[in-house]
């Protein structure tokens, strides 16, 4: 078992790490925003931890990261239990993100779209659904980047291949650009 220094060793390696994929990520926020400024909507999707890195990106944008400031548009598709139950039931949770990324995306709209492995399929399809409608679509996953870092606008794959260190470095960068979402509306309210 490792102790916990040398967990934090690695992350602390992981995180130093991020420097090599600071264009992407920056690259990536100027995408949003410019989504966002243009009336247009960001959608996140992933599955377990990741589901829940949506919700806590999506709440943060919708409501505050750390300033009052007008809110922005964005949907974790991970939360609606009622169309994630029913369609995994009647149609399977393959498509269970494409399927809402049909209902609700827009041309102009952004997916982030988020893997650790980047071989989630219900997270791959939702990647095709969003380059067929005329999103843009920002990844976030880990080593590779998997099948899904091919279907990316913009892939960040965090370098690493340890689940645990992928989640912590998606939700620095995650917090990092609610933070400069936050900045350009402010500045641009």
């Amino acid at each position: 078992m490792n102790t916990f220094l040398a967990v934090l060793a690695e992350h602390q390696d992981t995180m130093a790490q991020l420097a090599s994929c600071q264009q992407k990520i920056e690259h990536a926020a100027r995408l949003m925003q410019t989504s966002l400024q243009a009336g247009g909507k960001i959608l996140l999707c992933g599955n377990g931890g990741s589901a829940a890195d949506c919700q806590h990106l999506a709440a943060e944008l919708v409501v505050r990261y750390e300033k009052h400031r007008p809110a922005l548009a964005a949907l974790a598709l991970t939360t609606d239990t009622s169309i994630l139950t029913a369609h995994s039931n009647d149609f399977g949770f393959r498509t269970v993100f494409s399927r809402q990324v049909e209902a609700l995306g827009q041309a102009g709209d952004v997916l982030c779209a988020i893997s650790t492995s980047g071989n989630s399929e219900n997270i791959i399809a939702a990647a095709q659904a969003a380059q067929h409608k005329g999103l843009t679509v920002i990844v976030l996953t880990g080593g590779s980047g998997g099948e899904l870092a091919a279907l990316a606008t913009v892939s960040v794959n965090v370098p690493s291949t340890v689940t645990a260190r992928i989640q912590e470095a998606h939700i620095l960068i995650g917090h990092w650009w609610c933070q400069y979402l936050e900045q350009q509306t402010e500045e641009h309210a």
